[in-house]
């Protein structure tokens, strides 16, 4: 598939960029000009050919400096890679379904070859060539969510399903958008779920629970999430508060279009047909509003969207600082022509 990896930051120096090509395929989240709060769940299927969604897990061009941050936030902290003790099944087939995956995908960078409980893995790009034993986690320098999740862009958490209930026992969660593994994990689906607001007095939540206990092996589904942050950093974690918190104190008129980044999580969810788990994906991708408008379809809705969020969203997503000055930025994008139906760019 011919991918150039840039050689990028997301902390200190963030020279992180997109090329015009990744523009192009970045998943605007809105499909409309105006706010409106859904679980907007749909089918995993493959998407067309380039986009974000061709296939089930998506490789960019900075899969190998999103990789080399995950090692740097990993190795200043455990704990980002938990797993309880029964989890372990649904550990082993994360890494089988994230191989099989990758290996059927691009063929030009991942090979998988199998023989019996005997694997052998390479992975062109970060230089691996592992040969183990599935099933057998001495045979991995790290346990087999850990392994694997080191070399898959995004984060991943595994939910155990019982009592009628999705508990997030297992994880590795390097790039989240201000919440913490370390904090969450043992928590239900209801709990860890509770300081979003309106979704529950509208009973998404509810809804959403009941959808994904009965959700069906090969049947994954997708949805996206969005936020605003302050430089490219993928790591805006609670337990590095202290590193990034006061950015949103550093937006102004003059640097708003490289500073302020729109934060879109591709989610994905799988269920694991030995364990019965589900496994989450969080992809995150990251844009800068002056790349953004470079697209006129999204530097027209994006105003009119952030615009239309009730007060409670504001807060939540923590954009009461900056927001005015975002808006006044975004106002010069905004000529009032009508939008074309749908988050493509043309």
């Amino acid at each position: 598939m011919g991918l150039t990896f840039r050689d990028e930051t997301f902390r200190d120096d963030f020279t992180f960029t997109n090329s015009p090509a990744g523009i192009r395929r970045f998943p605007f989240p809105f499909a409309e000009d105006h706010y409106r709060y859904s679980v907007n769940i749909e089918p995993h299927k493959p998407g067309p050919k380039g986009s974000v969604v061709e296939f089930p897990f998506d490789i960019d061009e900075h899969y190998v400096s999103e990789m080399r941050e995950r090692a740097m936030v990993l190795e200043a902290d455990p704990l980002r890679c938990q797993a309880l003790p029964h989890m372990m099944t649904a550990q082993w087939e994360m890494l089988d379904l994230l191989m099989t995956s990758l290996a059927r995908d691009y063929p030009d960078l991942f090979t998988l070859h199998r023989d019996g409980a005997q694997w052998h893995w390479i992975n062109r790009p970060l230089g691996i060539d592992q040969t183990f034993t599935f099933g057998d986690a001495s045979t991995l320098p790290f346990g087999p969510m850990e392994y694997i999740g080191r070399q898959v862009q995004g984060d991943f958490t595994i939910q155990d399903q019982r009592d009628n209930q999705l508990w997030l026992d297992a994880g590795i969660l390097t790039s989240p958008s201000d919440w913490s593994l370390d904090f969450n994990l043992g928590m239900n689906f209801t709990e860890w779920h509770a300081p979003v607001p309106l979704a529950h007095e509208a009973g998404v939540f509810e809804r959403a629970l009941k959808f994904l206990l009965n959700l069906q092996t090969g049947n994954p589904v997708r949805r996206l999430n969005w936020g605003l942050t302050i430089n490219p950093r993928l790591d805006t974690s609670p337990e590095t508060y202290h590193k990034w918190g006061h950015d949103r104190a550093t937006v102004t008129a003059e640097n708003v279009g490289k500073k302020v980044h729109l934060r879109v999580e591709l989610q994905a969810l799988f269920r694991l047909p030995k364990s019965n788990a589900i496994l989450f994906s969080i992809r995150t991708y990251l844009i800068s509003l002056e790349q953004l408008v470079t697209v006129p379809n999204w530097g027209r809705r994006l105003p009119r969207v952030l615009g239309s969020l009730p007060p409670e969203v504001v807060e939540y997503k923590s954009l009461s600082r900056y927001r005015d000055t975002v808006l006044a930025y975004l106002a010069n994008y905004d000529d009032g022509v009508p939008t074309s139906p749908g988050r493509d760019p043309d």
